[in-house]
């Protein structure tokens, strides 16, 4: 399927492994110009050689805290310098500190917000005046299943990932008459470090492995296994294809089953 967006300018923020890299590669494949963007810059190396190996295509990439507004602004800075502008924006973050609610300090909350929902607000405000000009753009929040069922011992995801929801359902009514659809991706259980983390965080508390954690799990999820980082790509990049151009304002799970509320 052509999905017309050869040549479209493309950051992924978290991108230098994981989901967000899935998303990078898929962007690629596609024949965007793709920037690539993480705290890592080893990592970001590393990501950028094996794409250009594997895809034949240089990727831009640049070190990004998502919880410096200075960061931010500079990566926006240095595409739209070479670039022109952000066609596509993926908004993409790590999970903040698991725990429940006693467990959390001020800390916590104050990073928590800054990497999920206000690194989103900061980037879209640098991205949207240029698709407005452009009368086109499309915005896509990588989120979590937590937004439709939460999840136990993470507090902090549930909040924020939820409040994402809502700046993006609220912004994408004021800008969907300028051609800009923003949209949320919500994976449920997908094999990432991220998971593993949180499988090994959990065998800690209680007398499971971390294997174990995992299997129990699968066995949530009606098609009875984790997804793979390239099954949430696929929908990410579709909905900024040009066959998407009518889906604005939603949160699609990709979550195999697992959320078990009809809507």
């Amino acid at each position: 399927m052509e999905l017309g967006i050869k040549g479209k300018t493309v950051l992924v923020t978290a991108s230098s492994k994981g989901i967000g890299r899935a998303v990078a590669e898929g962007f690629v494949s596609e024949g965007c110009n793709v920037v690539i963007c993480s705290r890592n810059k080893e990592e970001l190396l590393n990501t950028s050689e094996e794409i250009k190996k594997k895809f034949g295509a240089e990727t831009i990439w640049c070190v990004c805290d998502l919880n410096n507004i200075k960061d931010i602004e500079n990566t926006v800075e240095t595409i739209t310098r070479q670039f022109g502008r952000i066609d596509i924006l993926v908004n993409n973050c790590g999970g903040p500190a698991p725990g429940n609610f006693q467990q959390l300090n001020e800390k916590n909350w104050q990073s928590g917000f800054e990497q999920v929902l206000l690194s989103a607000v900061r980037f879209c405000n640098l991205v949207v005046p240029d698709m407005i000009l452009n009368e086109w753009g499309r915005i896509i929040n990588i989120t979590s299943v937590s937004v439709k069922q939460p999840l136990n011992n993470l507090m902090l995801s549930n909040s924020f990932r939820t409040g994402l929801i809502g700046f993006a359902k609220t912004l994408s009514n004021e800008i969907a008459k300028f051609n800009i659809t923003v949209n949320n991706v919500a994976p449920g259980y997908t094999l990432t470090n991220r998971i593993y983390d949180l499988a090994v965080h959990e065998a800690k508390q209680s007398d499971k492995s971390h294997e174990e954690v995992l299997a129990e799990m699968a066995k949530e999820i009606p098609i009875n296994r984790l997804a793979s980082p390239d099954e949430i790509a696929s929908i990410v990049v579709f909905l900024a294809s040009r066959q998407a151009s009518y889906i604005t304002g939603n949160t699609i799970q990709v979550d195999g089953g697992l959320v078990k509320g009809m809507y």
